[in-house]
């Protein structure tokens, strides 16, 4: 479900209830929300969050992130915010790199070669991200749980653009669910077409206007999300761990929540 013209503004906004599930059925509505930053919630967006019964925000971004555009929620504490910062996404790791060498006086040509060398493809972060990231997203389940539990279940994950740890943090949620792996799939690529509504633009613009060359490369890892990506994700997971209730047991989950989460997800009765 879209409900990026009802969170203004944002650009990747969706609801993930009602995808399917395994064994028939839908996953439960009204618990998990996706999207990219919310720095820009208009009054309207910020009174939105509780017609859609989001009670929790989680946060993925670094502190640097949040720095440069902090989220702007209602003020009476209605919604609780959960800063977890993961790993950088690709646009934060690139900004990093380029903004230094940017802020002096311009980046070489040499300068500009060495950053291209080490861009990574997206299958590599993912990949990387899973890695060191165990423990957050099994946070993230455990919020999710706990949530569920009260008058405003809704969660919402967001990171910068939304594409990159939230699409692997909604993967592993909806895995959980036995969400079928061609709707998991579908899901994310879902975000390269919001993105191109015109913040894809936005994030390409801030890579030239620091004169770096937008290769295809870099193109990619900025604003696409091609099936090869979360599919190497899934693909890792199964090989290092069994499942996701394995990689989230590594992260800390106990049986019980991963059992009692799947059931909320499922919308199933105890």
């Amino acid at each position: 479900m879209d409900v990026t013209s009802v969170l203004q503004v944002t650009h990747n906004a969706r609801g993930l209830g009602g995808l399917p599930i395994s064994g028939g059925g839908q996953l439960a509505s009204g618990l998990l929300f996706r999207s990219d930053a919310l720095g820009a919630l208009t009054d309207d967006g910020r009174r939105a969050l509780a017609d859609l019964g989001i009670g929790t925000v989680i946060d993925l971004r670094t502190d640097a992130e949040r720095a440069r555009s902090a989220d702007r929620l209602p003020e009476d504490g209605s919604v609780t915010l959960l800063e977890l910062p993961m790993q950088g996404g690709a646009m934060d790791e690139m900004v990093k790199r380029m903004m230094p060498a940017a802020g002096r006086s311009g980046m070489s040509v040499t300068q500009v070669a060495e950053l291209l060398q080490h861009v990574p493809t997206l299958e590599d972060l993912y990949i990387a991200i899973l890695e060191g990231s165990s423990a957050q997203f099994a946070t993230i389940a455990r919020t999710v749980l706990a949530a569920s539990r009260t008058d405003r279940p809704g969660v919402l994950i967001h990171c910068t653009a939304g594409k990159d740890r939230t699409g692997l943090a909604s993967a592993l949620l909806l895995l959980l669910a036995e969400v079928p792996r061609d709707a998991v799939v579908a899901d994310y690529t879902q975000t390269e077409t919001d993105l191109a509504r015109g913040f894809a633009e936005a994030l390409t613009g801030l890579i030239t206007a620091l004169g770096i060359p937008l290769t295809p490369e870099l193109d990619t890892l900025a604003t696409k999300a091609p099936a090869s990506a979360i599919e190497t994700a899934m693909d890792w997971i199964a090989t290092h761990h069994g499942d996701v209730a394995g990689y989230l047991r590594h992260g800390g989950l106990t049986d019980e929540e991963i059992a009692e989460l799947r059931r909320v997800l499922r919308g199933e009765d105890a």
